[in-house]
């Protein structure tokens, strides 16, 4: 039987044996014809168009969709947990790339844009990074707007990522409804991760419930171990059943750790 669901893949999470300029081809050879990523140069938040256009050719080519794109976020995978909370260099990196990122969504027709919040820091206080994280949303908005996208927020898990204060779906939906109401655009969304909001040990059933209206992504893995879907204890023909009840008809990203037999193994 068909799923009812449309999936993507996170071709920085899964594939990342490949360098990234042939995981489009192997996510297409997997059965999927689409992908999202997370900020695929760590360095450089605004490369060199050389190597945009390389990438854009390989989605082409590869005949796949870019269903979404971070902007930049750091070190990711790594310490970091996003940019624009942090004040100084980072805060700038973000600034760089919002039209960089927002540009190349625009060129390939990828319309959700990620933007990581950050972890806390010592050298500024909690209200001063809140500040400075909302002004970075609202120009984050106005860049996903000028590229047809929307916005997305996400909430991450407070055992893995102890120093982010996005760890809950209404801390999440509260930082929503602030840009909205900053920008005037109506285009920030809640990116539902089911993983982190497990991990979090939040009642999924209420999150889909109450949330759904605001969300514009939903990602998945099992959990415990971030697994494939079926490696571990969360029941996604419910979960994705219910998100469909509450009207949910986006994206599925499948965002899981791949497993020792290799991506295209994990698909199963």
């Amino acid at each position: 039987m068909a799923s009812p669901h449309r999936f993507t893949v996170n071709a920085s999470i899964l594939f990342t044996e490949l360098p990234l300029l042939e995981r489009p081809a192997a996510v297409a050879a997997a059965g999927f014809d689409a992908l999202e990523l997370w900020w695929p140069w760590v360095e450089a938040p605004v490369p060199e168009q050389s190597e945009l256009d390389a990438l854009r050719g390989a989605l082409e080519d590869a005949g796949v969709q870019l269903t979404g794109l971070n902007f930049y976020a750091g070190q990711l995978p790594g310490p970091d947990r996003g940019a624009l909370s942090i004040p100084g260099e980072e805060s700038e990196k973000f600034r760089d790339n919002l039209a960089v990122a927002a540009g190349f969504a625009k060129s390939v027709g990828c319309t959700a844009l990620n933007a990581l919040y950050g972890n806390r820091v010592e050298d500024a206080s909690d209200a001063e990074q809140d500040a400075l994280a909302l002004e970075n949303l609202t120009l984050a908005a106005r860049a996903a707007d000028d590229a047809g996208a929307v916005l997305l927020v996400e909430a991450l898990n407070a055992p893995e990522s102890p120093k982010c204060p996005i760890v809950s779906a209404p801390r999440a939906i509260e930082v929503v409804d602030a840009v909205n109401k900053a920008s005037g655009l109506d285009n920030a969304r809640f990116l539902m991760d089911l993983y982190h909001l497990s991990m979090n040990g939040e009642d999924l059933h209420e999150v889909i419930d109450a949330y759904t209206p605001k969300t514009a992504h939903v990602q998945i893995a099992d959990n415990p171990g971030r697994g494939a879907p079926g490696t571990g204890e969360l029941d996604f023909d419910d979960l994705l059943g219910r998100l469909a009840k509450a009207g949910y008809d986006g994206w599925i990203g499948l965002e899981h750790k791949p497993g020792d037999n290799g991506s295209a193994a994990s698909f199963g």
